[in-house]
């Protein structure tokens, strides 16, 4: 059986119930009164859990890009002073942490770097998501690893020996990964459902799926083949501006996928065969012998 690690109060792996988490990310747009919005979506559909992203631009922007000018919903500007516009600082994360406490949700970030794990750990965070961008960055991989927190790795856009290294420096008793391709949004034919079996045949922890594609069917045949936990980006409006509205879930879409997952854990059972009590006036009245 696939081994459990523990999400706060929650054990995840094993036979537990999936757990979800809505991906609020940078959904927000630097607008605290969206995120609270979207802490109240996921709180009404069911999910366990919100994530955000907590960056340091400077050090997450490289140089040749800080200057370029883009358009956006402030106005043209550097890509530098855009991430700034969308970076909630201790005002915005103190709110956060209070409202998610008052609507019973838990909370957690992916860290971008050292700085921003800093930041976070005065929160308290249940967990940290290592994002995909960061599987080969051996010293944010040590800073997360030192606050002695549960932490998922994001395999995207990783090859096997890198996910393999990440691995080995990371404490394997309170590590998850989460199978997913960084693509927003992503093809079907590019999801490869199967590598959440795969890597649970290699690694002793959880794997969970964490999905950028368009739709519900894939996430929830991720949930049939086997992932402990699942992550989807959450939105008010997939035509808002962002560049991960696109590969969103919009409000409807996150109700209907947190029933139904919980429709198809039901009905994956335990894997021994019995004959149900339901059965018998079936069986009683169609067998000849």
């Amino acid at each position: 059986m696939t081994p459990r690690v523990a999400i706060g109060d929650r054990e995840v792996g094993g036979d537990e119930p999936t757990y979800v988490i809505a991906e609020i990310g940078i959904n927000h747009n630097g607008d605290i009164e969206l995120a609270r919005q979207l802490i109240d979506l996921a709180v009404v559909s069911g999910c366990d859990a919100v994530k955000f992203q907590k960056r340091t631009p400077e050090l997450c922007v490289p140089p040749e890009q800080r200057d370029l000018v883009r358009e956006t919903p402030w106005g043209l500007m550097t890509y530098l002073e855009y991430r700034h516009q969308i970076e909630f600082g201790a005002p915005e994360y103190d709110e956060i942490d209070a409202y998610c406490r008052e609507r019973g949700i838990a909370w957690f970030t992916s860290c971008w770097d050292e700085p921003s794990v800093d930041f976070v750990e005065r929160y308290d965070p249940i967990c940290y998501k290592v994002a995909s961008a960061s599987v080969t960055d051996r010293g944010l991989l040590d800073r997360l690893a030192a606050t002695g927190r549960t932490l998922i790795l994001s395999t995207g856009m990783s090859t096997m020996a890198q996910i393999r290294a990440a691995v080995a420096t990371l404490p394997s008793d309170r590590l998850l990964l989460a199978h997913t391709t960084s693509t927003y949004p992503c093809k079907p034919e590019e999801l490869n459902l199967r590598m959440i079996a795969a890597l649970s045949d290699e690694f002793a922890c959880p794997v969970g799926y964490s999905g950028h594609e368009v739709g519900l069917q894939t996430t929830i045949a991720a949930v049939a083949l086997g992932a402990a936990f699942v992550e989807r980006h959450v939105t008010l409006d997939r035509a808002m501006w962002g560049s991960d509205q696109a590969a969103s879930i919009e409000p409807a879409g996150l109700v209907r996928l947190v029933r139904d997952i919980r429709v198809v854990e039901a009905a994956l059972g335990d894997g021994e065969k019995r004959v149900y009590d339901s059965e018998l006036p079936v069986r009683d009245r169609l067998r000849r012998a």
